[in-house]
């Protein structure tokens, strides 16, 4: 039987702050040399799924950059299948911007049922984890399910922020309620279903007659299909899944990877991230300089007496001499200049943080208070950021009236900056 996996990339991702102004989410990058759709594309082709269609809509750029043919990932593939992306289009007919995870489907389904699968697997791109579809697709045939969704339990202080579901004995769902504020459960959906394809056209043709849906899956399909009696199935996964959708998720996710033993082995050959890898040369690390419990990218240059401690570093990262980074997650070319400090704070592309400048640092609170710094900003000298502030894109030292950024403040650069 056939399977295409369609996945989601549309999203804003504003939840993530700075990281999605000039991005899509599933672009972010994410664990040194990887983006976050990495994750997802990899689960495909390792899963021997070669058919995968992208649905993209906000800022598409860097993720078409990125994925360009599907190289990387075996997917430059034309007569079985391959990677497409495919945004949002106008036509004679209804198509407009997505309004939904369902109506993005709905929208592109002559594209999706053009190869003729039988299953249509309908995937995130912006969640961190590991999984092979054989045993999803094994299970949603033995089940003889309609559509299979894929769940994980957690802490049930945090299930209201995800779809509920209760099953029985067989595992069919018989009751599906999304974001509940009381939930009746742990059991959770994790954005990853698997339709029979002649279903999931009657229910999204269905629903996009109804004014009154928002057009999603979470809010309006699955739970339409449980009340209806529709065989609908939970296949129970038990491995590390995150939805990085927030920068407190996005800094823990990346902490979690340098736990002892790490939830997910990026050193599994049997099991490869793919990505799009830039031509860097090796780590240079001088004389003095003290690395522990961190992950150190192609590229990267360590001056002596640098301190690095509990922290990711992608490609071309410059920590000066004297400086010191602790736990945090420092993005591809910047560079923090001799004597700063930066500590629990996420520091975007091409970022320069002046010599002797503190940004960050643990909030005696126990709040994790990210501070973020965005793309391309060019911080000054002795320049001191609390705990929580934020720093947005293009920001340069005459956007900045006091050396002080209090916890809490969001400061922008007073000119316009055009740059994807």
């Amino acid at each position: 039987m056939k399977t295409r996996a369609v996945i989601m990339a549309g999203g804003e991702g504003s939840r993530l702050g700075t990281l999605t102004a000039k991005r899509t989410k599933p672009a972010v990058p994410f664990a040194g040399k990887y983006r976050i759709i990495d994750f997802t594309l990899s689960n495909c082709v390792n899963s021997e799924i070669f058919d995968v269609m992208i649905l993209a809509q906000y800022r598409p750029h860097s993720l078409i950059e990125h994925i360009a043919a599907g190289g990387p990932w075996d997917l430059n593939r034309d007569f079985t299948g391959g990677v497409r992306i495919y945004s949002p289009y106008k036509a004679r007919g209804s198509s407009d911007w997505y309004l939904g995870t369902a109506d993005a489907v709905q929208q592109n389904f002559r594209f999706i049922k053009s190869s003729d699968p039988d299953f249509v697997l309908v995937l995130s791109g912006d969640h961190i984890y590991v999984m092979n579809y054989d045993a999803l697709i094994a299970f949603h045939v033995d089940h003889q399910a309609d559509v299979t969704i894929c769940t994980i339990r957690v802490p049930i202080e945090d299930a209201s922020r995800f779809g509920i579901l209760n099953v029985d004995k067989s595992y069919r769902v018989i009751d599906f309620e999304e974001k509940p504020q009381q939930p009746k459960s742990d059991l959770v959906n994790m954005g990853v279903y698997l339709f029979n394809i002649e279903l999931l056209d009657k229910v999204l043709w269905e629903d996009h007659a109804q004014s009154d849906s928002s057009h999603d899956f979470g809010k309006d399909i699955l739970p339409r299909l449980v009340a209806e009696g529709s065989r609908v199935h939970a296949f129970p996964y038990s491995g590390y899944w995150v939805d990085v959708g927030t920068v407190d998720s996005y800094w823990k996710a990346h902490m979690d990877l340098l736990a002892e033993p790490a939830p997910i082995d990026l050193n599994d050959r049997s099991w490869v991230i793919h990505t799009r890898t830039e031509e860097r040369p090796p780590v240079r690390i001088y004389s003095g300089a003290q690395v522990s419990n961190s992950m150190i990218s192609d590229g990267c240059v360590l001056s002596s007496d640098t301190i690095v401690e509990r922290s990711v570093l992608s490609p071309g990262v410059r920590v000066m001499q004297g400086a010191v980074v602790r736990e945090s997650v420092i993005l591809t070319d910047a560079v923090i200049q001799p004597g700063a400090i930066v500590e629990r704070s996420i520091i975007d592309k091409r970022v320069n943080i002046g010599e002797n400048s503190v940004v960050g640092g643990i909030d005696l609170t126990g709040d994790p208070a990210i501070t973020m710094v965005g793309k391309n900003s060019q911080l000054p000298d002795k320049l001191k950021v609390e705990p929580g502030a934020v720093i947005a894109t293009d920001v340069i030292p005459s956007d900045l009236s006091t050396n002080l950024i209090r916890s809490g403040d969001y400061i922008q650069t007073k000119r316009l900056a055009y740059e994807v």
